[in-house]
């Protein structure tokens, strides 16, 4: 691989000169020249990583996503990406698999690298590493959760609306004893959840039974166990709204082993959109997110906080949408 010291000896220039030329700098116009034609001559490409020093800068970008198992994250690493390769960034994907020492480990990796910005869906309630983002001048936007305490960018679903229209759903098909699998107490996307359900059965005349509701971990164990628990405990539930794809897998998987019927002995309805949903059968009722859109919108963010870092930093909340299908439909 060629470097600046072979494209200075085959234009017959200083090093000095073929950094100015390659830089915009100042360069008489056959010298100039010169240095042009040998970098194409001997297909220079310039060291990346040095000039970074120089300008405190990378062209990465770190997306730090909670679980890439998910397949909720396919889509929105996709707009990311579409968006960072447009401008001239690389990603560089990397799994806190819902561990806050993990994420710890990736945002110093972030600094150290001197990165040029980073997504981040937490894994974590606590603030304290993703300021210190900030604090270093690294741009930073949050996705999918927000962080109280922390000043910066967030795109997100509206997960209490698309919680509200998936327990109402319910309610008009005759349920009477909706359960709720939700994640994480501390967790934004599992309180809003749980807030939209709430809010459906208050809507609808109902008083929430708590002895109905779960808090578990957005894993497919997770989703198990907390089924596992409704159906054991004192009113067994005829329906459940399911907080995100991975949790609906385990609920799905412990009403096989328990050999009911969906949706004749218990409805579903799942938060996230599954890429099997409708090739299962009965296919899966699910609350879809606009994923793409999710993390186009987050690239575009990070994109304005890289050229305005002073700016106040934005909410923005992205409509979700019920594909109503047959695990949740009375009478099937």
């Amino acid at each position: 691989m060629a470097t600046i010291y072979d494209v200075a000896r085959r234009a017959e220039v200083s090093v000095a000169t073929v950094s100015r030329v390659l830089n915009g700098g100042s360069v008489d116009p056959v010298l100039a020249e010169r240095v042009t034609k040998a970098v194409a001559a001997l297909r220079y490409r310039p060291n990346l990583v040095a000039r970074s020093l120089r300008t405190q800068r990378t062209r990465l970008w770190a997306v730090i996503i909670s679980d890439v198992r998910n397949p909720f994250f396919t889509d929105m690493v996709r707009g990311i990406e579409d968006v960072a390769s447009a401008e001239g960034y690389s990603v560089v994907l990397c799994n806190s698999d819902e561990d806050e020492a993990k994420e710890a480990d990736y945002v110093d990796v972030a600094l150290a690298e001197r990165m040029a910005g980073v997504i981040l869906s937490p894994s974590s309630y606590r603030a304290a590493h993703v300021n210190s983002l900030a604090s270093a001048g690294c741009p930073v936007v949050l996705v999918d959760r927000e962080l109280d305490g922390v000043r910066a960018d967030a795109v997100l679903a509206d997960n209490e609306q698309g919680a509200h229209i998936a327990t109402k759903h319910l309610v008009e098909q005759g349920f009477e004893r909706i359960a709720c699998v939700t994640g994480p107490r501390e967790y934004s996307t599992a309180a809003q959840r749980l807030s939209g359900y709430h809010a459906a059965l208050t809507e609808a005349g109902r008083d929430a039974d708590e002895s109905l509701v779960r808090f578990a971990d957005f894993r497919e164990p997770g989703g198990h166990a907390a089924m596992q628990s409704l159906l054991d405990g004192p009113k067994r539930p005829d329906a459940v709204f399911v907080a995100n794809n991975l949790m609906t897998i385990g609920v799905l998987r412990c009403l096989t082993e328990r050999r009911l019927s969906v949706p004749g002995d218990v409805g579903v309805v799942g938060f996230d959109e599954l890429p099997w949903a409708e090739l299962v059968r009965p296919t899966i009722t699910t609350v879809g997110q606009p994923t793409y859109e999710e993390g186009r919108v987050a690239a575009e963010a990070l994109v304005r906080r890289i050229k305005n870092p002073n700016a106040e930093p934005t909410r923005t909340v992205l409509p979700t949408h019920l594909h109503v299908r047959e695990s949740s439909v009375r009478g099937r």
